[in-house]
């Protein structure tokens, strides 16, 4: 196996054995605050939305209960798992990838 597969097989149990969102319960829309929140949004709309429809469960695993770190996540996004196909450098840029994430992690952070 090459390291970035061991790397992403790791995060990715890490990031599945999390627990469930205990706080308030989410409702609405996010508050969106920054220009790159509303790029991700964009972005999440046109690359994500489809299996994790509004960062709940679709045909892929909710997002906004995850307690991944950033990193985490920029790295399942690059490199893909299991069925979620990866999203290399040409297809979503370093920026697009940040404000792609932002939004991620504001459906996440918010009581909405």
């Amino acid at each position: 196996m090459r390291y970035p597969t061991i790397v992403v097989l790791c995060g990715a149990l890490l990031w599945g054995c999390g627990t469930a969102r205990r706080s308030e319960p989410l409702v609405g829309p996010p508050r969106i605050t920054t220009e790159s929140e509303r790029h991700g949004q964009r972005l999440f709309m046109q690359l994500c939305n489809q299996c994790h429809p509004g960062g709940d469960a679709g045909l892929a695993p909710a997002l906004n209960n995850k307690p991944a770190p950033a990193a985490a996540i920029k790295l399942q996004v690059r490199q893909g798992l299991g069925r979620m196909p990866s999203f290399p450098e040409r297809e979503l840029d370093g920026r697009g990838l940040d404000d792609l994430v932002s939004y991620v992690l504001r459906l996440r952070h918010t009581g909405r």
